[in-house]
């Protein structure tokens, strides 16, 4: 479920590379793994597991004439489908008949999990080599990344060793502990796959749903009405934007901050009528994915990420109205 909250959000960047990366180094292979996860055609099954939760989607990635085509369909539970272009989004929940679109580049999900460039990671973590092993029936070398701190999570990810595609991916807690996983149960690297199998299911249904075109547009050079009191080390402010859900709806402010690899956002409007009740503000954890919720000078801040409880809680406390 977590993964679709995100359907329609930015995706991150990042930093500039190493000069020389080798293929005893960590950064060599996670290098691969960027590379393979936009350039290879690949289609395949993969689990995303976090607590008790446990969904299966079916992925099709292809690139045509130098574009990058996906669609992931969700296989158990609520279905829905995601539909990535160059340019644009479209998220499928049939269930609702609603089609969310959004204009903005490929979306950053599983294997594609990593930042674009990665040099900065090495400051923040340990990134060593790991053992070979097996996932999907394929070689996989294993990468971990060790945070130098206790304010972000660890990693471990395995790479093919044939293509350099992510297999398989592990959010680990301060016990080293998975607390959310991604990973391939079946998969096939390039060969003969049908472009058809890009096209949405839902798409000659759509016509008598609800769409919702998401205007964002991103305030450059403009400073923000809001103070971040915390820096947290590592992160910095990718960028900041006015999201407009639906036509006529207030436009809400969505600020992401990033290291790299793990990604904070913080959404802010106006209390709603008839104030959230109390049980609806706090933490409240979805498997790595941590979302505070408070109301400062009446507005509703929802601060949610990929980080440790407390470092999401001592982030979100320091945010106020200039």
């Amino acid at each position: 479920m977590k993964r679709w909250l995100f359907c329609c959000l930015g995706g991150l960047l990042a930093y500039s590379l190493p000069a020389v990366a080798q293929p005893h180094d960590g950064l060599y292979w996670l290098d691969r793994v960027v590379t393979a996860a936009h350039k290879l055609d690949y289609s395949g099954t993969f689990v995303f597991q976090s607590g008790a939760l446990v969904e299966t989607s079916r992925i099709t990635h292809l690139v045509v004439a130098g574009r990058e085509q996906e669609r992931i369909e969700v296989l158990d539970g609520s279905p829905r489908e995601v539909i990535s272009s160059s340019n644009e989004v479209r998220c499928y929940l049939p269930e609702s008949h609603t089609l969310i679109v959004e204009k903005r580049s490929h979306p950053r999900s599983f294997p594609a999990l990593l930042p674009a460039v990665l040099g900065g990671l090495s400051e923040h973590y340990v990134i060593r080599k790991g053992a070979l092993g097996r996932i999907a029936g394929r070689e996989s070398r294993a990468i971990l990344l060790e945070p130098k701190d206790n304010l972000r999570y660890g990693h471990q990810f395995w790479v093919d060793v044939d293509s350099g595609l992510l297999l398989k991916a592990e959010i680990l807690n301060q016990h080293n502990e998975p607390v959310e996983t991604f990973a391939f149960t079946q998969l096939q690297i390039g060969g003969a796959i049908d472009r058809e199998s890009l096209t949405s299911k839902y798409a000659q249904q759509a016509g008598d749903w609800q769409v919702h075109n998401v205007r964002a547009t991103e305030r450059r050079g403009e400073d923000s009405a809001w103070r971040f009191k915390v820096r947290l080390p590592g992160f910095s402010k990718l960028t900041e934007m006015m999201r407009e859900e639906r036509p006529n709806a207030p436009a809400s402010l969505h600020i992401m901050f990033s290291d790299g690899l793990a990604a904070i956002s913080v959404f802010i409007d106006s209390v709603p009528a008839g104030q959230p009740k109390k049980t609806d503000l706090g933490m409240i954890a979805m498997g790595a994915t941590n979302i505070y919720r408070r109301i400062v000078g009446g507005h509703l801040l929802v601060i949610m990420g990929e980080v440790p409880q407390a470092t999401l809680k001592r982030f979100g406390d320091g945010i106020e109205p200039k």
